[in-house]
Formats: structure tokens, C-alpha cells, sequence
């Protein structure tokens, strides 16, 4: 099958299921393009999947998948008309995973578990009691969750429990957008711009985003709400000017109360856009915690993937602001950029410890449609990065850095993860609050995202329009999205004090 081929998946009967039985197949077909129909004439070919769901009587569940051609494979399970839809559900995704696990030699090393937050799974589970063997059970049985994940997604939850069990609910966290890069990544699937086509906009765009921080003060304060955490995202939040970085941060520190918040994120991001001017401003108005991301120190593969500094340029960065004072960084690395090999991953990664950061995240290479990387289809998949990750894992967990947070993504080589690892007492709280969904986020700028908590745990999320153009264009359209948070702020200020 080549990369553009769009292999038919025939549902029958359960159309409810399609995003979950893509997602099963994604494990297996990463770059490939599917075609859901409900003909049964699509399913007499040399590459088909058929699923079926069957209830009269009984529950009947149908999966036959033929491959290139090979004689075609049938799995039938039968189950009370009293099961519950979930479960059913999972049985057709679990019979189309098997079928295709013998057919393709593939074992996706998080099994079934398809989601982006497998440990807040584990968490779910420890919170109802259960221990860790009967969590390794359930997981390992119902999922065909790996051992080896199964070990990093509950280590991870144990090391983040100290701070869900400190976590203020009657609190919300702050992000800010600034979504633009001085180039584009080969890798990037992030909603972000280059410097280049955003420059004419960039005046409007931060005063539009300064009005919507305005704005989301004004509502915090009348409620009366805390702020426990801020953020500084992209995009590369240092790739504006420093005038600009400073008009921003103090628009936050004028219109929000940051005199009880636990940690205040910059992502200083690319080492080619961190200067000594913007990280002083960043450090005078208040931001503690900030990350230099290299992704690798191998100037072959900086080259490869689009970037303009070298290796050297990531040191540098990361030694300015030592100097300057910042006493919490944190480097980001990429597993399985193209070119990069085992080796050479191995020297970025002992190098960073090195200079010991606070905490380090390894993400693995995710390829993404909106990607440059995904043209080239499947030939970014076939590479290392399963070997890379094991060596991270045991090389930083043997260094002191524990995981704290962990989130997968589709598109992602070898069906890996990305893993922040952090010394004791660095741990991000936004990163861990945002992957475990226990707390509100107010999201400012384009491309952002506002996740609301309600205290009876339902999350509802406003996105902001994701190109600047249009959050400028349509801001007061946009605005009008402000009075859910109103009313989901007024619930969380009445939840009982402890």
C-alpha cells in the first residue's frame, strides 16, 4: 500500500464507532489515509476492514480484515444483549487489533489504549482503591497494555499524586498564546507562524491579545477567583521583541492577582530567539520556571528539521539564563527526528544532564498531516526512536529524574509517548493540572484553548480561532465565548472550602 492510498473500512451497523475503530487502526497503519463506507461491496478487495455489530438476540460482533491480497481473517464474538455499549465497542476495537496484530508482526506497545492520557486512567484506578496489581490486571488484560508502559504510566501517577492531592479546585490556571516561530520545523504540527508572514500583524495581534487578557482579569477578579499557575506558550513565545514581551506580561501582572500562584511558565523555546534583554524581562515580571528546547544538539539533524542555530547556540542559551538567574529550566528533546541516530541521541540527552536542567521532556517524533515530515509518509516511522526512548527512561530515571507527566499523540513513531522527567520538587504543576483535567485553564490568544472544570466534573473547552487574521478580525465575536467562563467560574467559587 503506498502513503495516499485510502484503505476501505466498512462499517456495518455501528458508525458510532468509527473514531475509536480508526484509532485502532492508526496503531497499525500510521500514515495511512482510511475511507469509511457502509457498502458491503467495498469489503471484496485486496486491503479491506470490515466491522460489524449485530443485535437481536444477542450481541454479535464481526471483524474480517484481508491485507495485500492474503486470505482474509474473521474474528465473531457473541455477548448478552445487556452488555453495555462501551463494552462492545471495545470487543469490535479488540477483535480488529488482534486480527491485525497477527497480520502485520505490529505490537503497539500501549495496546488498546489509544487516548492521549493513559495516566490519568491509572489515577482514576488508584482513586477508587484499587492496588497496583489489580491495576496492572485490568490494564494489562482489557487493554493488552505492555508491561514495561504499564511501569511508566504508574510510576508517573505515583509521582504526580503529592500534587494532585494539593491541587486548589476553587483555583484556575492561565495560559498565553503566542503562536509564532521564526521558521517552520520539518516536524511541527503546532498551529504556529513564521515570523516572516505574521510580521504586519504582530502589533494588532498583541493588542488584541492584551484586550482579551483585560478582559479574562476583569471576570476573574469581579468572582473573586485565584490564579494558581501561568503559562507562556507557542509557537515560541521569545520570537517577539522584548517590548512586546514586556507589554504582555505586564498586562497579566495589571488585570490578575499572581501574589498566591504556585509557578509562572515561559517557554523561551528556541535557542535562536532567547536573548539576554528578553529573558531579564521575563525574570522581573515574575516568571520562575522557563524552557530552552534544543530537541537535539546534533547540527546534521538541526539542519535537517529546518532550524537556524547549531548545537552550540543551545548550550549558550541554556548557560545565559543560569547567569541571569533562573534556578528552574527545563530542555526539551526529540526522539526519531529524521537523520538523528541512536548514538547521537544518546550524546544530546548525556550532554543535557550534564548541565542539569530541573526537569527534561522527551517528546517522540509525531507526524502530523499539517507536518512538512508527513509528505514523506511512512519513511519517517522507520527509524530508532523506540530505542532512544528506552535509553531516556533509564538513563534519566538513574540521574534523578523521576516522570511527572506523560501524553501520547497520534502520528507517533513506533505508538511511543512523550514524558516529562523532572527532580523531585521541579515538577511542572500546569503540565500535570492540564494532562490530568482537574482544574480550569483560561486560555488567551490565538489558536488557545479554555478548559472548563465544573466541580460535578464535566469539562466543556472554547477555542480560540487559530489564525491571527481571524482572532483579530472576529475578537469581538470571540469575546462573547466569555460568558460560559463566568458561569463556570461562579461554580467553582462556591465549592465548600476544605
Amino acid at each position: 500500500m503506498t502513503d495516499n492510498y485510502k484503505m476501505p473500512i466498512v462499517l456495518a451497523g455501528n458508525y458510532s464507532s468509527k473514531y475509536e475503530i480508526e484509532a485502532v487502526c492508526k496503531l497499525f497503519f500510521h500514515t495511512a489515509r482510511f475511507r469509511f463506507s457502509n457498502d458491503l461491496n467495498d469489503a471484496q478487495g485486496d486491503n479491506y476492514i470490515f466491522a460489524s455489530t449485530v443485535v437481536d438476540n444477542a450481541v454479535v460482533v464481526i471483524a474480517k480484515i484481508r491485507l495485500n491480497g492474503d486470505t482474509p481473517e474473521k474474528q465473531i464474538k457473541t455477548m448478552s444483549v445487556t452488555t453495555k455499549k462501551d463494552d462492545i465497542e471495545l470487543e469490535l476495537c479488540r477483535s480488529i487489533y488482534h486480527i491485525l496484530y497477527r497480520k502485520t508482526g505490529i505490537t503497539p506497545p500501549w495496546g488498546l489504549l489509544t487516548g492521549i492520557r493513559p495516566v490519568k486512567k491509572v489515577n482514576e484506578l488508584i482513586q477508587q482503591g484499587f492496588s497496583e496489581n489489580e491495576i496492572k490486571k485490568i490494564l494489562t488484560e482489557r487493554f493488552d497494555l505492555s508491561a514495561k508502559k504499564f511501569n511508566l504510566a504508574y510510576e508517573t501517577a505515583i509521582n504526580q499524586l503529592p500534587i494532585l492531592d494539593k491541587i486548589n479546585r476553587r483555583a484556575v490556571s492561565l495560559y498565553i498564546s503566542i503562536p509564532f516561530c521564526p521558521t517552520r520545523c520539518s516536524y511541527c504540527s503546532f498551529v504556529s507562524h513564521s515570523m516572516d508572514s505574521a510580521v504586519k500583524l504582530m502589533p494588532e495581534y498583541i493588542s488584541s491579545l492584551c484586550r482579551e487578557l483585560e478582559i479574562i482579569g476583569d471576570i476573574v477578579r469581579n468572582i473573586g477567583i485565584e490564579i494558581d499557575t501561568v503559562y507562556f506558550g507557542g509557537g515560541t513565545p521569545t520570537s517577539i521583541s522584548a517590548n512586546d514581551i514586556e507589554k504582555i506580561m505586564r498586562t497579566v501582572a495589571d488585570n490578575f492577582n499572581l501574589g498566591k500562584i504556585r509557578e509562572y511558565s515561559f517557554e523561551a523555546g528556541r535557542p535562536d530567539t532567547i536573548t539576554e534583554e528578553k529573558l531579564r524581562v521575563i525574570k522581573d515580571y515574575g516568571a520562575g520556571r522557563i524552557s530552552v528546547n534544543p530537541q537535539t544538539l546534533n547540527d546534521d539533524v538541526l539542519r535537517v528539521i529546518g532550524r537556524k542555530h547549531s548545537g552550540n547556540d543551545a548550550l549558550k542559551a541554556f548557560e545565559l539564563a543560569r547567569k541571569i538567574g533562573f534556578n528552574n529550566i527545563n530542555t526539551d528533546l526529540i526522539a526519531g527526528l529524521p537523520t538523528e541516530s541512536v548514538e547521537s541521541f544518546r550524546n544530546t540527552l548525556d550532554k543535557i544532564i550534564e548541565l542539569s536542567p530541573e526537569s527534561i521532556t522527551v517528546h517522540t517524533l509525531t507526524v502530523k498531516r499539517s507536518a512538512d515530515l508527513f509528505e514523506s509518509g511512512s519513511a519517517n516511522m522507520m527509524n530508532p526512536a523506540a530505542e532512544m526512548v528506552d535509553y531516556s527512561t533509564g538513563k534519566l530515571i538513574s540521574c534523578g529524574y523521576m516522570p511527572y507527566y506523560l501524553y501520547r499523540q497520534k502520528n507517533t513513531v513506533d505508538n511511543l509517548e512523550n514524558v516529562g522527567y523532572a527532580k523531585k520538587g521541579f515538577e511542572s504543576w500546569y503540565n500535570i493540572f492540564i494532562m490530568d483535567e482537574t482544574q480550569t485553564i483560561l486560555g488567551a490568544g490565538c489558536a488557545a484553548s479554555t478548559k472548563l472544570v465544573y466541580p460535578d466534573g464535566k469539562i466543556n473547552r472554547i477555542h480560540n480561532y487559530k489564525f491571527p487574521y481571524e482572532y483579530i478580525r472576529r475578537f469581538d465575536e470571540l469575546m462573547q465565548k466569555k460568558q460560559e467562563v463566568s458561569q463556570c467560574l461562579k461554580k467553582i467559587k462556591s465549592i465548600p472550602l476544605k
